[in-house]
């Protein structure tokens, strides 16, 4: 088109809705012969206009030109940049050049810069298309243009896959934040985007892509500091919500130090199950190998739950004196009766001086996990001591069984003068079950509930997660937790359990309890079946019963009866541990027609439906959510899933397909020509925004990071092993003597027989050496059977070198 003969055609940025398509014939050959072209930002417009390019072409805009070419050379087979601009004296473009990518020539490099890596490949070969424009007033005009290659174009399918047109839409970007903030890697989120857009070819970007992007806006993020962006998420979080707690230590440098944090419901939690609590600082999730301390309790579904969680820089008793003052300070009530952790002596000194009316239990399992290493001697000449020593800790009922099964042990065995198992059994009140049968531990004898939460954290974080970003995982977490809590919650309300039994107390038992705690409690009274009571003797006006199973004589318990009252007390004291009767108390109520209803003093609130019903008075006004303000993400969230439905609509003929794709081209017109009239109001909340703005931007410090501990790879596991867990399990033997200790490489018995061997071959390697130097051709040509020999190490020497001989020979 010449500007002599027809009008100027004006191009708009509009107009390139129309004019921004690839032609995906050969993408779309196996669709029905159905036109499904997108346009250059994977927009789903349908393709109007194919028009070449030409002299006194006309843009609005260079935007629109630098569109409208990029489309055309998709079209095409090619990709485009910039060569050449040109400005005024005032510094203002007026003219531009957009080249083909194979336009001139590699620059050739000085001999002394020379890169030692390989060479990159060639992709410039002097191509000449091009398209040139200059401004004139407020457009851009096509003032040249050259459509001819000189080497071969590729296909509209692999166009997709040059450089130039590999680009990142923001509605992919939108999607692989959000799989990115679910955990998902990025090659996995690369197989969403092939899903989502039809096959590789149509993304428009490679798996590298993503991984560049999320780096970017990762060091975007962290362009303050890794610390500094984890005290924003904490102001963030409290201007959202009042009930959210966190404090900080700094040292004199202003680098973080020990941090703790905890939400308004962490902290409602703590109110209603708070009693019992564990904490355990042995996994460490983050690049600092920053320890962390999650505590740990269990709700009414028996499920575990989170009163707050902190990263410590050390585990010194003065960190766990600071972080248990904090954690009090910030949990509403009283302080836990029981608290359980690893035995740790940093630990039971802040403990002491912090909780010093806690029953502080110490983990049973990490404690006999050392009973192997340091009694390794009385388990290899013992093999029937391992279970004695078990049925002493774990079978025991009372104390004198227990005082009295150790005494055999330690005189049969003659440990009596072991210093670790002595020191061990000074502290048998804080780990022997029976002495903590009678206070109530939840049915909790380990830091199990903390460990188990430190492998739910690993489907969140890893080994190289940032604390900024590990504060917003520890969220989703948490909400997923909480969630659960909620799948629960509906199960006991909405469905009604199976009875086994005709009993009243069940049936009662059924409406009062969580499902789970429910099931705890018809298993005792259904295995209360197989025992027997029998009346011992009596104590005024108590009576005491012998309850065994039937068929045996022992073990047997004994329950005490106020049968006025209806109260009974087991020596297996499960009640007092758990918080559940047990099966021999319900054993002497059927014996005793006591199956009518279930006494109201066997009832813990805290196992209950209605366990949460009470509110608490000094956070709960902080937990009341305001009305979510119209967030971006929100409005985008329900839009899209508005337009899935629309799009199985119009996705099940072709003339749907077209009169939607026409509607949604229209449409999209529209809301670009409002962008510049649109209210300021619509957008959401500003004074929200300001005011959040203004909290962040006076930050009464700037937090620096914590030492960084680099390590090599991947951990292969996050939680601190004890030794005998580090310990092989079965030894190397030498495959040729079949010793341990040692390797075949310096076995002392091959190196022997090697030695004899060199010594008796050495005068029939010198004759051999004089036939070889008798001609120059034969010893050029020949090895030395010595060399050969002393080459291969499966077989005996002899053999070796007659066998090599034979074979010079």
């Amino acid at each position: 088109m010449s500007a002599n003969n027809k009008e100027l055609e004006t191009v708009s940025l509009c107009d390139m809705v129309d004019d921004l398509v690839h032609d995906e014939s050969e993408i779309n050959e196996d669709q029905n012969n159905v036109d499904l072209s997108l346009d250059d930002s994977n927009q789903p417009f349908p393709c109007n206009r194919h028009s070449e390019p030409h002299l006194d072409m006309v843009f609005e805009n260079l935007e629109a030109a630098h569109a409208y070419y990029n489309a055309y050379a998709r079209r095409k087979g090619f990709s485009i940049r910039v060569n050449h601009t040109r400005k005024n004296k005032d510094k203002i473009r007026v003219g531009i050049e957009y080249v083909c990518s194979k336009e001139g020539f590699r620059r050739q490099c000085n001999e002394d810069n020379k890169k030692t890596g390989p060479e990159r490949a060639e992709t410039r070969v002097g191509c000449k298309a091009m398209i040139g424009l200059k401004k004139v007033d407020d457009t851009w005009i096509v003032c040249k243009f050259v459509e001819s290659h000189n080497h071969e174009l590729l296909t509209p399918k692999s166009t997709s896959l040059l450089r130039g047109h590999i680009v990142i839409t923001s509605a992919q970007k939108n999607l692989i934040d959000t799989l990115n903030e679910s955990g998902i890697a990025p090659s996995k989120i690369m197989s969403v985007l092939s899903k989502e857009s039809g096959g590789d070819y149509n993304v428009g970007c490679f798996p590298v892509d993503i991984q560049n992007y999320l780096g970017s806006k990762r060091r975007k993020l962290l362009q303050d500091g890794d610390a500094q962006g984890m005290y924003k998420y904490f102001i963030e979080s409290q201007c959202k919500n009042p009930g959210f707690v966190y404090a900080i230590e700094v040292d004199e440098y202003g680098c973080m130090g020990n941090c703790f944090w905890a939400d308004a419901r962490s902290r409602m939690t703590y109110q209603y199950f708070g009693d019992v609590v564990t904490f355990d600082a042995t996994y460490q999730t983050n690049r600092y190998k920053m320890p962390f301390v999650p505590f740990t309790g269990v709700n009414h579904h028996h499920q575990s739950v989170m009163f707050g969680c902190a990263l410590l820089i050390n585990e010194t008793a003065e960190s766990y004196t600071w972080l248990l003052k904090t954690w009090l300070n910030a949990m509403p009530g009283n302080p836990p009766s029981t608290i359980i952790t690893d035995d740790d002596k940093a630990m039971a000194k802040a403990i002491a001086d912090v909780l010093p009316n806690a029953t502080h239990r110490l983990c049973m399992w990490h404690l006999l996990q050392k009973v192997p290493e340091q009694l390794s001697h009385v388990y290899n000449k013992y093999p029937h001591f391992q279970e004695e020593f078990y049925h002493c800790i774990h079978d025991t009922i009372t104390i004198e069984e227990f005082e009295l099964e150790w005494s055999k042990i330690m005189e049969k065995y003659g440990l009596g003068d072991n210093d670790w198992l002595g020191n061990l059994y000074m502290r048998r009140e804080r780990w022997v079950p029976a002495y903590l049968r009678s206070s109530f531990c939840a049915g909790m004898s380990t830091t199990q509930r903390s460990e188990s939460m430190n492998k739910f954290f690993k489907d969140y974080v890893r080994s190289s997660t940032t604390i900024s970003d590990f504060v917003y995982q520890y969220e989703l977490a948490l909400n997923a937790r909480y969630h659960k809590e909620k799948e629960q919650d509906v199960k006991t309300k909405n469905s009604v359990p199976i009875l086994k039994t005709c009993y009243k107390l069940e049936a009662e038992a059924a409406k009062v309890y969580t499902r789970k705690m429910f099931m705890k409690f018809q298993e005792e009274l259904f295995c209360s079946k197989k025992y027997k009571a029998s009346k011992y003797h009596e104590e005024g006006v108590k009576k005491i019963y012998k309850v065994v199973a039937h068929g045996r004589e022992s073990p047997f318990y004994e329950v005490s009866l106020d049968i006025v009252e209806t109260k009974a007390i087991c020596t297996c004291h499960m009640f007092e541990f758990v918080g559940i009767i047990c099966r021999h108390i319900l054993a002497v109520f059927v014996k005793k027609s006591l199956v009518h209803f279930l006494p109201s003093h066997y009832i813990l609130e805290r196992w209950t439906i209605n366990a949460k019903k009470h509110i608490v008075h000094d956070i709960s006004s902080d937990v009341v959510q305001v009305e979510p303000q119209v967030s971006s993400t929100m409005m985008r969230n329900s839009l899209m899933l508005q337009f899935l439905e629309v799009a199985e609509v119009g996705s099940q003929s072709e003339k749907q397909y077209k009169h939607l794709g026409q509607t949604l081209r229209k449409v999209h017109e529209e809301l670009l020509a409002m962008q510049d009239v649109q209210d300021v109001d619509d957008l959401g909340s500003p004074d929200n925004t300001i005011l959040n703005s203004q909290v962040l931007s006076n930050l009464p410090m700037t937090l620096r990071d914590p030492p960084h501990v680099p390590s090599k790879g991947r951990p292969k596991a996050l939680r601190q092993k004890h030794p005998k867990e580090k310990q092989l399990m079965k030894k190397r033997k030498c495959s040729i003597c079949k010793e341990t200790g040692h390797v075949r490489s310096n076995c002392p018995t091959h190196k022997h027989s090697r030695d004899v061997a060199n010594t008796s071959l050495t005068p029939h390697s010198e004759s051999v050496h004089q036939q070889q130097s008798q001609t120059e051709e034969s010893s050029m040509a020949r090895l030395n059977p010595l060399v050969i020999a002393n080459t291969l190490c499966s077989t005996s020497f002899v053999q070796v070198f007659i066998s090599s001989e034979c074979i010079l020979n």
